[in-house]
């Protein structure tokens, strides 16, 4: 009745008659010893008392709901494929990588790849275990760290010797920033801070993700912030190359989160072990 704003629309939507409903509500209110429904306003509204019992049942509800989505989830899985929860960027530029040689030593498996552009990967249902940044302490699965963190202004060849050629700095440069909607990722404003270097007066180019950063600094758009563990293969083959300015290393570091639910899995743990190996 509080969604619907009446009680014969609830009546009508839960197909029985109002005079049931009524019934139903009073025999409740007898049970608990409160009134529920405050019947002096038209419609009634419900009493504090109704309100407390209504948030109760909603939240009942909506883990009753999780829960299912969850066991639903758990009959699409096949036995030999594990999900992992990851950014557009990790996936593409450290993960994808690494699985070419986790499926030659097991090839009966199959990695399914889910990437969020935005925020952090959950653990929602469905997926084994999470890739994520920051410091550790999450409370929603088992965390396990994979490797510490470096990040140095990176470029396109072609920049990098106009900057030797011309003797520029950062602050002659075009920048390029990231803004994936979370704040635990060092900004080019933290970085200049720290590496106590002066900011451009351009305000840059601006991305969603560090996959559309990383394709205008391979075109020569500008310079970008060079996580280690994303930019590595494009400095190893010369696609780009670490700029002549400070290497800093964050706090925070890479991450895997399993699902408590399916850490006891053999195909869970055997991907888990695989990426905790050195590369």
């Amino acid at each position: 009745m509080h969604r619907t704003g009446s009680l014969q629309r609830a009546a009508a939507e839960m197909n029985v008659s109002q005079p049931a409903i009524s019934q139903a509500i009073k025999a409740l209110e007898t049970h608990i010893g409160a009134q529920l429904l405050d019947r002096s306003t038209r419609p009634p509204s419900l009493t504090e008392a109704g309100r407390l019992l209504h948030r109760a049942v909603t939240e009942g509800l909506g883990r009753l709901g999780d829960a299912i989505a969850q066991i639903q989830a758990l009959q699409r899985v096949a036995p030999g494929s594990v999900t992992v929860a990851c950014s557009v960027g990790t996936a593409t530029y450290w993960l994808m990588p690494r699985l070419i040689g986790f499926y030659a030593d097991h090839p009966s498996l199959s990695v399914n790849v889910k990437t969020t552009a935005q925020g952090a990967p959950a653990l929602t249902p469905g997926v084994d275990l999470a890739i994520r940044y920051g410091l550790g302490d999450w409370a929603d699965g088992l965390v396990i760290k994979l490797f510490e963190e470096s990040v140095v202004p990176v470029g396109h060849p072609t920049l990098a010797r106009r900057i030797a050629d011309e003797g520029l700095e950062l602050a002659d440069m075009p920048l390029l920033h990231v803004h994936a909607g979370e704040d635990n990722w060092l900004s080019w404003g933290e970085y200049l801070k720290n590496a106590r270097l002066t900011a451009p007066a351009s305000s840059g180019l601006r991305f969603t993700n560090y996959v559309q950063a990383t394709q205008a600094a391979l075109a020569g758009l500008g310079v970008m912030l060079g996580w280690s563990s994303n930019t590595a293969d494009l400095l190893a083959n010369g696609s780009l190359v670490a700029l002549p300015f400070p290497r800093l290393q964050p706090r925070e570091a890479f991450y895997m989160v399993i699902s408590v639910e399916r850490d006891h899995h053999t195909a869970v743990r055997q991907l888990a072990d695989w990426l905790r190996a050195p590369a």
